[in-house]
């Protein structure tokens, strides 16, 4: 199931905050919860300092829902890995610019070959004019407002201005690009990151950690 309607508010609930030893029951519930996307933060040890699941995940996963699988690959040299993601069941797949640097567009490209929608990602500190001339290859960006590792971390509110900036590229490409925001994402901070241009809200403990999650997602997507 892939979406291009840019218009809507998605919400992209990160697994990262689930709990691993009933991973399939939780993906289903937050599809029957009305989320949109299942965010998979896929973390390598080396790229950031932590260690989170890999192919295998994704693909055990895939059979409990029918959301997208917004995969979010946080690994040094994704490019090796894009094909197994994508036939693993992924139907997005993102790749950070600090990872791919020079291979960047080469890597959309790949992902692209694969059947799969791709996307790019910028850290808090890195200037969108790295990745300008990439945008239009994308089908999804990616800003993240905390520096990539672990979860539960606070929002970075000068990333406002940053998405701001890609929705006004965005906008002048007239293409149907997603605008996802990824990190510390709350009640208090929503409504100022879908105002500045995001449309796909990713958010963990603030959904994971909600007595009622239907609730806590209606209130993402409608604040």
């Amino acid at each position: 199931m892939l979406t291009k309607n840019t218009n809507k508010i998605y919400i992209a609930p990160s697994i990262l905050s689930a709990n691993f030893a009933k991973m399939g029951e939780e993906v289903n519930h937050l599809e029957k919860c009305g989320a949109d996307f299942i965010h998979i933060d896929v973390m390598d040890g080396v790229f950031v300092p932590n260690i989170t699941f890999g192919i295998k995940m994704v693909k055990d996963i895939a059979p409990f829902s029918n959301l997208v699988l917004d995969t979010h690959l946080m690994i040094v040299e994704p490019w090796k890995y894009v094909e197994q993601f994508a036939k693993a069941g992924s139907h997005y797949i993102t790749v950070h610019y600090e990872a791919c640097k020079e291979k960047l567009a080469e890597t959309l490209d790949l992902i692209k070959s694969f059947g799969c929608k791709c996307g790019l990602v910028i850290n808090p500190d890195t200037p969108v004019e790295n990745v300008e001339n990439c945008i239009e290859k994308c089908d999804i960006v990616l800003v993240m407002s905390v520096f990539p590792g672990f979860g539960g971390q606070a929002f970075i509110p000068d990333v406002i201005k940053k998405i701001s900036q890609i929705r006004k590229i965005i906008n002048n490409l007239n293409k149907d690009i997603l605008l996802e925001v990824d990190g510390g994402i709350n009640f208090d901070n929503c409504k100022a990151v879908k105002e500045a241009g995001a449309n796909v809200i990713v958010a963990g403990s603030t959904v994971f950690n909600a007595k009622n999650r239907a609730e806590a997602i209606e209130k993402l997507r409608n604040n």
